[in-house]
């Protein structure tokens, strides 16, 4: 096998985790991390993510940029896109937004989402899906709705189950 087939292969199954089975698994083994802490958490990052999906679709519909292997015949799709466009890069931002909350949920964490993260962002670009400007806003709108959730609860959307 050449290097090439699998450093695609590799990053192929780095985005398949990252549509989700990784961020869910996680989800959900937050409680048995944190506790109760833990599950109220799970609900403002359930919260996020479904904000996030939605703004990502939003602008993806509105802003109907084609992806690089649909523009530039040279550029081969190495996976399936999951929709039409390419701009934002909704797995980038997904990602990101994650690894923002559950490093704030449950800090140890963060030497395993960070990279991750950082490698699904890398993944879609290896494989053909999105231009590097997808990906960068992507990750800077991660960025931002998870801040904004945090800015708008610090101690969480669900802290008060807590009491």
């Amino acid at each position: 096998m050449g290097h090439m087939r699998a450093i695609r292969l590799f990053f192929k199954g780095v985005s398949r985790l990252g549509d989700g089975v990784f961020w869910y698994s996680l989800a959900l083994a937050l409680p048995l991390l944190a506790g109760m802490e833990g599950l109220a958490k799970l609900g403002h990052i359930t919260v996020a993510g479904l904000v996030c999906i939605l703004v990502y679709s939003q602008l993806k519909n509105r802003l109907v940029r084609k992806r690089p292997f649909i523009s530039f015949p040279d550029i081969h799709a190495h996976t399936a896109p999951l929709d039409k466009y390419s701009f934002p890069s909704g797995h980038t931002m997904n990602a990101v937004n994650f690894a923002v909350l559950f490093t704030w949920a449950y800090p140890p964490l963060a030497y395993i989402v960070i990279p991750f993260a950082f490698l699904v962002a890398l993944s879609r670009v290896i494989l053909g899906m999105h231009y590097p400007t997808d990906v960068v806003v992507g990750a800077a709108l991660g960025i931002i709705l998870s801040w904004t959730s945090l800015l708008l609860f610090p101690l969480g959307m669900f802290a008060n189950v807590l009491n």
